[in-house]
């Protein structure tokens, strides 16, 4: 059996290495803080990206569109949009351009989950999402090693590192102590319980020996909102815990008082909870509005690295969430058959000719 390569039916070989400069070795330990104060493990469910394959990868794959997407469809629609526009604006070869469109072709008909064009395979993964949570159900947040900017841009137009970008999917990359034992303790992670259908606890159930190596995408951030028993996502996943925090920001000054008809929803755009937080009242005189308890939460956040937030009665966090891709002797885990799609295949851009151009429907 060669290094890295799984043997008939089992795992492949972890290759650990302990960290010894001064920066890793402080994420090891922020890792080992993290499983005293939240140990236990739950899991959201499925998410979905698209990862690509070139003739000179070896056994790598990478990620193309974040797995990040609620169901296989999105993801076939997103690599629907990423081949059109190649074939529109990348692609000189028309012969390249017939294969390209003729793969757009069948991804608006089918539930096609691989597909090879122009010397790259491209396959729809599945990852399974998961947070780490304390006795009390508490919710993991941001740990001190996570990245964070130098000086916050809180601006509405920020743009922070995007989620996955640039992620190469290697089964035989080195891991460290802490997560070979977290891949270990999720190995014969499966679904069980009566509240999954049969086919679901089937599926989960094959493919633990199916696609037996675990992969550990980078964590990502979501801002999830407390309920009686449980969180419930309101915004995410983030690359970063600030991009969280930002986009609570925005939720509060700008999308919640449209959404309360506190600012008209045709208004301008630049108005939010800050600029709109007086009112006129008796005589002339301006008074604190409705508006002025959204503008003081958004305030909060910015008042360090705020991680917890309780405006209007509910409970904000900014959670660290957990993805884990299965790998088995032919790659990363696609779809399951119990995976539910939210939408069917359809066409989703113009007809394009030999040449790249759109064809008019007149």
């Amino acid at each position: 059996m060669e290094h890295g390569d799984a043997g008939r039916g089992g795992a492949r070989p972890m290759v650990v290495r302990v960290p010894v400069e001064p920066v890793e070795a402080a994420v090891e330990a922020d890792a080992l803080d993290a499983v005293a104060r939240t140990g236990n493990l739950v899991v959201r469910g499925p998410l979905f990206g698209v990862a690509a394959q070139g003739d000179g990868d070896g056994h790598v794959w990478r990620v193309i569109v974040a797995v990040t997407l609620g169901c296989p469809q999105q993801a076939r629609d997103s690599l629907n949009s990423r081949l059109w526009f190649r074939a529109k604006d990348d692609v000189d070869d028309p012969a390249e351009r017939r294969a390209l469109l003729a793969a757009v072709a069948v991804l608006e008909s089918e539930h096609i989950d691989e597909l090879a064009v122009a010397g790259t395979r491209y396959r729809i993964v599945r990852a399974e999402e998961y947070a780490a949570v304390g006795a009390l159900g508490e919710m993991e947040g941001p740990r001190p090693t996570d990245a964070e900017p130098l000086v916050p841009d809180w601006s509405r137009g920020a743009r922070g590192p995007a989620v996955d970008d640039g992620l190469v999917l290697d089964p035989a990359a080195p891991v460290t102590p802490t997560q070979v034992a977290e891949q270990l303790a999720l190995r014969d992670q499966c679904y069980s319980g009566d509240r999954f259908p049969k086919d679901v606890l089937a599926d989960s159930r094959r493919a633990v020996t199916a696609h037996p190596d675990i992969l550990l995408l980078p964590p990502t951030f979501t801002v999830v909102e407390q309920s009686t028993n449980s969180w419930a996502p309101v915004s995410g996943p983030h690359a970063t815990a600030h991009a969280a925090r930002r986009s609570l920001d925005f939720a509060l000054t700008w999308a919640w008082p449209r959404m309360n008809g506190l600012i008209p929803v045709d208004g301008p755009m630049e108005a939010d909870a800050r600029t709109e937080t007086e009112t006129e009242g008796d005589g002339g005189a301006r008074k604190a509005g409705p508006l002025a308890e959204y503008a003081e939460a958004a305030a909060s956040l910015r008042v360090g690295r705020v991680n917890r937030l309780e405006f209007q009665g509910t409970v904000y966090q900014i959670a660290r969430t957990r993805r884990l891709l299965r790998w088995g002797a032919d790659g990363p885990e696609g779809p399951r058959p119990s995976d539910v799609n939210t939408q069917e295949p359809t066409r989703l851009h113009p007809l394009l000719d030999e040449d790249g151009h759109i064809v008019s429907s007149d």
